[in-house]
């Protein structure tokens, strides 16, 4: 029997063709005494690129190298491509990601990862976010996207409930720092990210995954399409992050969650650089049997034809980008604004409240919340808040309001809807709610995609309201505020990184 060492030399020389790592290593030794360990290590990287070099858009068996397409088909975008809807939608997930981390700044989660960063020190090459420390370019994308996850105010693509936006954006403004892009540059990366994940979404329904898996892949995009890597290369990162990103949704309602949103971030840069410098693995991770796809839900099921289509001007990020308005898993948001309308309707104390009816399956213990890691996962507090103020901001995760009495009685109150409304709902987090008074009077509101949503359409006014109230808690002054907005807002004019990045830095 082989050993394992020995079953790896098999794969190598399946896949270039006769040389094995050890013909390889041994050629380059041979090839002249002074050529040692540096000359061994091109010649096995040469070995590893010619067994790359023959692949095409064909996988095993006459199959469709998922992997290999999705790259030619996304690596090529231009800014130039672009609609105006889709470059919008990038500087405004620029503005939600950023605010969201000034949110998270403080939190104790964002706090160890980024001390243990600095602690590992290494190249100087991209900026923790208000910190103002340079550490190594995946280093600081991880950090940056964990601080804004940590925070659970940032984004959310309203099909997968996948953090897609945090992730591009920590990952473009990272990568483009180090390398010097321009705004343009990034935006193009940020929105060709963002198709992958999508696609990937959509294609693999699987449960007890969390999304951040999918969401690993935007990186990937991004971080290739910026550091210029080949669609080969952004292919064989492709299968590095399959092997790499993991998650739990178990892991959703505690410090686990934006461990998960930094992870993809971080795995997505890795598996880049990795790529970048010659590493391959199996052809074709995505598609191929027992797979990414495959072992994560998607089985055989995958519609090639649209998994690989050219985007043309349909891109997701027009489509399905959603900007959280309010605090908190963006599942409940539609929820928690049917309930404001129908508690505007209603127009009474909470004391005059009866009963509160949910048109979906009650998610969430149905008492209150200890704290803000609870309480932003809690679908029974938001509608509780939300009738009792007739109204849920940023400031309903303070103690004072996850602690009021009013909060606590109404969520015993909320029952799921024996006999719901006849609404159908296009998106899959779309709710009505009905509040019945001490007078037996009802009030009923529905709502589908919520306000912050690309099918609601997403208003820059909300985006500067939300970037406005968040971001101080970075300790930021308010002129950098001020100033960073004002150079999100016209991001496709910077000509380097530098513009943004040089105002996220306390002092």
């Amino acid at each position: 029997m082989k050993n394992e060492h020995e079953r790896g030399e098999g794969v190598l020389e399946h896949r270039t063709g006769g040389l094995s790592r050890r013909r390889v290593l041994q050629g380059a030794l041979a090839a002249g005494g002074a050529v040692g360990l540096a000359g061994a290590s091109s010649a096995l990287v040469f070995g590893a690129q010619y067994a790359g070099g023959g692949r095409n858009a064909t996988g095993p068996g006459g199959t469709t190298n998922l992997a290999l397409k999705l790259a030619e088909v996304l690596s090529k975008t231009k800014y130039s491509d672009l609609p105006p809807k889709a470059i919008e939608h990038a500087k405004v997930a620029i503005a939600s990601t950023l605010a969201s981390a000034g949110n998270g700044f403080p939190i104790g989660s964002s706090k160890v990862i980024r001390d243990i960063a600095k602690d590992h020190g290494g190249k100087a090459e991209a900026t923790i976010w208000f910190d103002g420390t340079k550490v190594p370019v995946n280093e600081a994308a991880h950090v940056n996207a964990l601080t804004s996850d940590a925070a659970a105010s940032d984004d959310s693509d309203i099909r997968n409930t996948a953090h897609i936006g945090t992730c591009i954006s920590s990952v473009g403004l990272a990568v483009g720092e180090q390398t010097g892009a321009t705004g343009q540059d990034v935006i193009a990366a940020m929105v060709a990210g963002y198709e992958a994940s999508g696609r990937i979404g959509e294609a693999r329904p699987s449960s007890g995954v969390h999304t951040s898996q999918g969401v690993a892949f935007s990186g990937i995009v991004c971080a290739g399409k910026l550091l210029k890597l080949t669609n080969q290369q952004i292919a064989e990162a492709f299968g590095i992050a399959s092997v790499t990103m993991g998650g739990l949704s178990e892991g959703t309602n505690s410090w686990a969650r934006e461990y998960m949103g930094g992870n993809a971030a971080f795995c997505a840069v890795n598996a880049t650089l990795a790529a970048a410098r010659g590493y391959v693995v199996n052809p074709d991770m995505l598609g191929t049997n027992g797979g990414f796809l495959a072992v994560y839900g998607a089985g055989s099921k995958v519609d090639v034809a649209r998994f690989t289509r050219e985007p043309g001007q349909d891109w997701d990020i027009t489509k399905t980008y959603a900007v959280k308005l309010v605090p908190g898993a963006h599942p409940n948001s539609s929820v928690v604004e049917a309930a404001i309308n129908a508690a505007k309707k209603a127009n009474v104390p909470p004391d005059q409240v009866a009963k509160i009816l949910v048109s979906r399956p009650i998610n969430g213990r149905q008492k209150p919340p200890k704290d803000m890691v609870e309480a932003i996962h809690s679908m029974p507090y938001f509608v509780a808040s939300a009738v009792a103020d007739k109204d849920f901001s940023w400031v309903h995760v303070t103690p004072a309001k996850i602690n009021n009495p009013a909060v606590a009685r109404l969520i015993t109150l909320i029952e799921t809807d024996p006999a719901p409304p006849p609404e159908k709902f296009k998106w899959g987090w779309g709710a009505s709610v009905t509040i019945v008074t001490t007078s037996g009077a009802r009030f009923t509101s529905s709502v589908d995609a919520p306000r912050g949503s690309a099918p609601r359409g997403i208003e820059w006014s909300d985006i500067d309201a939300k970037y406005n109230a968040l971001m101080p808690d970075s300790k930021l002054s308010a002129k950098r505020i001020a100033d960073s907005l004002d150079v999100i807002h016209r991001f496709e004019q910077v000509k380097n990184m530098s513009e943004l990045i040089s105002l996220l830095k306390v002092g």
